[in-house]
């Protein structure tokens, strides 16, 4: 595990982001998910250095070890804090995957910074092009839900979380695919994030407009989508985003709920592998 310094607040000091850098071989970056951290990937991320990838998972600023700033939770910021990431290691060649939120990062990053150091990119589960419904999005998610998320994190954030678990991993009365030991963890991680990193992000991934910067994707890419998505809805994302993108692969998983890192674990597993050693 290291830290990097990826930039400072608003006050001066450092903004500094934790990762995990294992194994040897060509690179990996994965981006987690709100309101994650870079241990969601635990399953894939054995399985790549196993296979023998270098394997590079950091925490968003706001959460897991990483810094809490106050601010810098746009969209512009969080691609520079990649950036730093892969211009402090050096990394080429990289296959970069970013679940959910961490979609957005992918695409804000090649609309900002291009694709000289990437050799493929994979959308899993994300929030691109674009969640919120507008005049000129009449197919996006209103904006009354995303209401109801900031009011329920400020009423009760633990109450909320606790709750938006159950449809992340499409848990219910007679659905568990999951286990309580998974939901403990997904809790543990999701209240020990910055409250205001947590609120913030909602904006930021509900309102942030990926349309342009997909038309610069031309690197090989992977969507990854379960069609059982109450989180991200599949029509809404990973459909719209196959489409947008010149000759992506898309993979729909049936039945598959947002949290498809675990409910579907060795299915993505495998798919990422095969993607990561694709020409």
């Amino acid at each position: 595990m290291a830290i990097l310094k990826a930039g400072t607040d608003t006050a001066g000091h450092p903004v500094n982001i934790f990762y995990e850098d294992w194994g040897q071989g060509a690179p990996v970056v994965l981006i987690h998910g709100w309101p994650l951290d870079h241990t969601m990937w635990e399953h894939q991320a054995v399985a790549l250095a196993q296979a023998g990838y270098r394997v590079i998972a950091y925490d968003r600023r706001g959460f897991g070890r990483s810094s809490r700033p106050w601010g810098g939770y746009d969209y512009d910021t969080l691609a520079s804090d990649l950036n730093a990431l892969l211009t402090e290691l050096n990394l080429t060649g990289v296959t970069l995957v970013g679940f959910s939120m961490g979609g957005g990062e992918i695409a804000r990053y090649i609309g900002n910074y291009g694709q000289d150091r990437l050799a493929r990119v994979a959308f899993v589960s994300a929030v691109t092009p674009y969640m919120l419904q507008t005049s000129d999005n009449p197919d996006g998610v209103p904006q009354k839900v995303f209401d109801q998320m900031h009011d329920g994190i400020k009423k009760d954030r633990f109450a909320f979380l606790e709750g938006f678990a159950k449809d992340f991993y499409g848990q219910s009365l007679i659905s568990h695919p999951v286990s309580q030991a998974v939901l403990n963890w997904n809790q543990t991680v999701t209240t020990l994030a910055a409250p205001n990193a947590t609120d913030e992000c909602v904006t930021s991934f509900s309102g942030t407009d990926f349309r342009d910067d997909l038309k610069k994707v031309t690197v090989p890419t992977l969507v990854i989508h379960g069609d059982k998505d109450q989180t991200v809805p599949y029509e809404v994302s990973g459909a719209r985003t196959a489409k947008m993108v010149a000759g992506a692969e898309l993979k729909v998983y049936e039945g598959a709920p947002h949290g498809l890192f675990f409910t579907d674990k060795d299915q993505l597993t495998k798919d990422l592998l095969a993607f990561a050693g694709s020409k």
